[in-house]
């Protein structure tokens, strides 16, 4: 590889990496903001009609847009293109005992699903932020959430946690090891932060997606019960 080639390659491996940790971290915080959801419908159009009176939520949904197909494209140079490559990928990891090559090869599968369930969450969020198609004005409402998730929609969204999660604790956990993280802390502490972070947040997307669900009634809307309406 000519030297050219390998500073090209850096430059896009260093940008593959911090959209996909930014991607993640923003990730983590939307599903602390539609955690909301747990003080009740009143606390979760609280915020998110903030957010739109302060015109954060309108940039975010079109920059994280942007951003979630840049990183795609950048995460699909490595993604096998041929039929007989993907099929050796299927058989790698039928047969490699090694948990990096495993975990390597069920992220590129989360990110393949993540591509198409999140580029429809993406935009349907889109739409609900800066229209007023859906709902009695343009943002986020917590009655057109709660009736998309009881109306079918918890299927993808179950899906689209699950690979969620999992691909954005594992990509941080590759990013940490690959740019030196395994210096100052072990793989198996890093592992252990890396499961952490899995288990925690995909159980509080459970619980949101159960009070959106309104299978369970929000476990802290005693918090808003004292608060004039």
């Amino acid at each position: 590889m000519q030297p050219s080639e390998a500073r090209r390659e850096l430059y896009l491996e260093l940008l593959s990496g911090a959209s996909g940790v930014t991607l993640a971290l923003f990730m983590w915080g939307h599903m602390v903001l539609v955690g909301s959801i747990l003080t009740g419908e009143r606390g979760f159009d609280w915020l998110a009609g903030l957010l739109e009176d302060y015109f954060i939520a309108q940039p975010t949904v079109v920059i994280i847009f942007l951003m979630f197909l840049l990183h795609a494209a950048l995460a699909s140079r490595k993604i096998p293109s041929q039929l007989t490559e993907r099929r050796r990928m299927r058989k790698l990891g039928q047969e490699l005992p090694h948990a990096e090559s495993l975990l390597w090869i069920w992220q590129v599968r989360t990110g393949m699903l993540i591509l198409v369930l999140g580029s429809f969450h993406l935009i349907l969020l889109g739409i609900d932020v800066l229209t007023p198609l859906f709902g009695e004005r343009a943002g986020i409402e917590a009655a057109s959430s709660v009736a998309r998730v009881r109306g079918g929609l918890w299927i993808l969204y179950a899906l689209l946690l699950i690979a969620v999660e999992f691909h954005a604790s594992v990509g941080l956990y590759r990013v940490a090891i690959k740019w030196g993280a395994g210096l100052a802390l072990s793989r198996p502490v890093l592992r252990g932060i890396e499961r952490v972070l899995l288990w925690f947040f995909l159980g509080l997307g459970v619980l949101v997606l159960l009070v959106l669900a309104r299978v369970i009634a929000p476990p802290l809307g005693f918090l808003l019960t004292e608060l004039p309406p």
